[in-house]
Formats: C-alpha cells, structure tokens, sequence
C-alpha cells in the first residue's frame, strides 16, 4: 500500500451545531462535529467531538478528542481525549488514553491500538487512485 499523505494544516472540516447527517465521512484530515452523525467517521488526521455533538457510529482516526456523545467503537492510533462532558457507550482501542473526571464511558477498553491508522481505514476509491496518481 501506498504511504498516506495527512494535512499538517491547523484547520478543520467543520459539521456546525445545527447539521444533522445520515451516512459515513472520510476525511484526509482533521475534522470537527458539533452536530449529530448517524453514519461512521474515518479519519486521517483529529476527529474532535464537540460538547453538542453526537455520533451515532464508529470513529477511527489517528488522534481523537471527545466532549460529546459517542454510539459506537472507537479506534484510535495515538490519542484519544475524554473530556469531562464526553460520553461513549462502545469500546475503545487505542495506545494512549486520556479521561477527565467527569467523563463517562461504558464499554471494553484495549490499550493495543493500530500504530497507522492507514492500515485500519479502507480508503474510497477516489482517495486511493489520487494516492496512486502522485506516486
């Protein structure tokens, strides 16, 4: 497979407080959801919970960093945050684990993470042949 490249940008795709979205989301890079997901997240880079989010869904990302509320299995290849309003009903992969008094988690916990999270994510086809092509 071909080395993954991830954006060392500081920004973010933004999901506002007041979206609703119905499916799955890849992201190359980071990405930040204030407003609620039925679908699962497969991301490059942070996945950042915001204190009004909600994902009903899995999140596999390299770094992730939670206030919200999760529904599902998190994967993460280095660190995973749980801030003191977050709440995950899944278990939880990861190889480092941080929690704040106050946040709730229910579910297994393994601290034997991926050590690339491109090995885990299975890319969109359009991702993987934009890979191929700068090759």
């Amino acid at each position: 497979m071909a080395k993954l490249t991830i954006s060392e940008t500081p920004s973010a795709n933004l999901v506002q407080a007041d979206t609703y979205i119905t499916g799955d989301i890849f992201s190359g890079g980071n990405i930040r959801i204030d407003g609620v997901l039925k679908g699962n997240i497969r991301c490059l880079g942070k996945a950042i919970l915001g204190p009004t989010g909600r994902i009903e869904g899995d999140i596999i990302a390299q770094n992730a960093d939670l206030e919200g509320k999760v529904k599902g299995n998190v994967v993460i290849s280095e660190l995973l945050s749980l801030q003191a309003t977050s709440e995950v009903n899944g278990d939880i992969v990861s190889n480092k684990l941080a929690i704040e008094p106050g946040a709730r988690f229910t579910g297994a916990c393994s601290m034997n993470g991926p050590q690339n999270i491109s090995d885990v994510i299975d890319l969109p086809d359009d991702v993987i042949k934009e890979q191929q092509a700068t090759v």
